[in-house]
């Protein structure tokens, strides 16, 4: 589904990816693990199509088409989909004016009818119920005054009304606590589908005792230096990453 050839990415004259190359296939769940500095953030971001990243070589291709020749709204539209580790406040942004605004916006370059009021009701309740989302969030502005844990169940059902095929999850157990963090494997584990696959991002093989991977994927000095089945995520806890910061400072 997902597959990236040697990336080399720059922000501020700084080389962040150097050389970057994986492969995530139809239905896969795959993590991505390293130490801090090593650029899993900035792939997310890049994959994405966030601003202010210079991308000097390699291609990132969805179904073979290079999306780094596409917008940010235009991947999205194409089904990639972005949860972010700081999800931002947006004060003044009602949270289901905003959720209607992206589905809708989704369906018309599909070709499709825009949601009716009730449908769309109907959809955003039954995937909040399933995320411990209350309605009284649902009346607020988007992510305005929510708990970190508040603000991740939202994007989780952010992601599970657009029905995204590519998902990346970046450090999406950051700032959790046990009952949130199982909330949000749920809702992530309950889009798991054939034709939908995941980048999950982290630092801890706690949340991939939820989200159990397909395949791991060790990142350091920019690209993939290491990957294995879900396995290397335990010798990761146990070991930790002391010999890929050794590498990365010789």
């Amino acid at each position: 589904m997902l597959e990236i050839k040697n990336l080399v990415v720059n922000i501020e004259d700084k080389r962040i990816l150097n050389g970057l190359s994986l492969t995530v296939n139809d239905g896969e769940v795959a993590a991505i693990m390293g130490p801090n500095g090593s650029g899993k953030s900035t792939l997310s971001y890049v994959i994405a199509g966030k601003e202010d990243y210079e991308v000097l070589d390699g291609e990132i291709l969805l179904d073979g088409e290079n999306i780094l020749e596409m917008e940010a709204d235009a991947r999205a539209a194409a089904g990639i989909f972005l949860a972010f580790q700081y999800p931002l406040e947006i004060p003044g942004v009602g949270t289901m004016t905003f959720l209607k605004a992206a589905m809708n916006a989704q369906r018309k370059t599909r070709g499709e009818e825009e949601l009716t009021t009730p449908d769309f009701m109907r959809q955003v309740f039954a995937a909040a119920d399933k995320l411990e989302i209350n309605r009284e969030m649902l009346k607020r502005a988007l992510n305005v005054g929510f708990s970190g844990g508040e603000k991740k169940r939202m994007e989780i059902l952010q992601m599970a009304l657009l029905s995204p095929r590519f998902c990346v999850l970046d450090e999406t157990d950051s700032g959790l606590d046990i009952d949130a963090l199982r909330i949000v494997s749920e809702g992530v584990n309950a889009l798991r589908a054939k034709d939908r696959s995941f980048l999950v991002i982290t630092h801890y093989q706690r949340l991939l005792n939820h989200i159990v991977p397909d395949t791991v994927h060790v990142m350091a000095q920019g690209r993939v230096v290491k990957s294995g089945g879900k396995e290397l995520a335990l010798e990761l806890e146990a070991s930790g990453y002391a010999e890929y910061r050794a590498s990365e400072a010789a």
